[in-house]
């Protein structure tokens, strides 16, 4: 990786910590020169503003993250019950990118953003609905191989777990402790095995 390439990635991933911890909307430029220890000039030879920065964050570290961590884990030949709930388990209980106590960075910036940024809503729209394709590709999957009924709607199951996921992630957020996903744990463990 190049100098130039790497200060970037520096910047796009210590003002991604910053944001995901303190919001969008309240972290300024200067928190973010601050953090980096780069420039002014550094940071607006690779970023035209915040804004440009905060695309740049979700399609440069949210999307690879999310790949990685909310749609690979289910590209297998594994009983669809059992990846969902495996997936949701890691993400909620093990994952170290996603803490408990800032919720869910998508989340978190469709909240604050999308509703006054049309790029933002874009862009993270794109990134739940790649979720979301992935998911109901699972439940469909799982209905051919005859591992889910053939009545199970796939999109309202997929809808129902995405937001039962951005819930508890709220519920993490006030209390500050996994341990509040285990009661929802269960519960969709047992939701899921109920579409068989």
């Amino acid at each position: 990786m190049k100098k130039a390439e790497a200060t970037r990635f520096s910047i796009l991933r210590k003002a991604f910590e910053l944001i995901y911890t303190k919001g969008y909307q309240t972290t300024s430029i200067d928190d973010i020169l601050a953090t980096t220890k780069v420039t002014k000039g550094a940071f607006y030879y690779h970023f035209k503003n915040k804004d440009e920065m905060g695309l740049a964050i979700i399609n440069e570290i949210l999307k690879p993250n999310f790949a990685k961590n909310f749609i690979d884990p289910l590209k297998n030949d594994q009983d669809p019950i059992e990846l969902i709930y495996n997936m949701m388990y890691h993400l909620l209980m093990e994952n170290e990118f996603l803490k408990v106590e800032y919720g869910c960075p998508a989340a978190n910036l469709t909240q604050e953003m999308a509703p006054w940024n049309e790029r933002f809503a874009k862009a993270l729209d794109e990134l739940v609905n790649q979720w979301n394709k992935s998911l109901i590709a699972t439940i469909e999957k799982g209905k051919k191989d005859g591992r889910i009924r053939q009545n199970v709607d796939a999109k309202q199951v997929t809808f129902f777990v995405m937001s039962g996921y951005w819930g508890i992630r709220n519920f993490g957020k006030l209390e500050n402790n996994r341990s509040v996903y285990v009661p929802y744990l269960k519960e969709l463990k047992n939701y899921l095995n109920s579409l068989r």
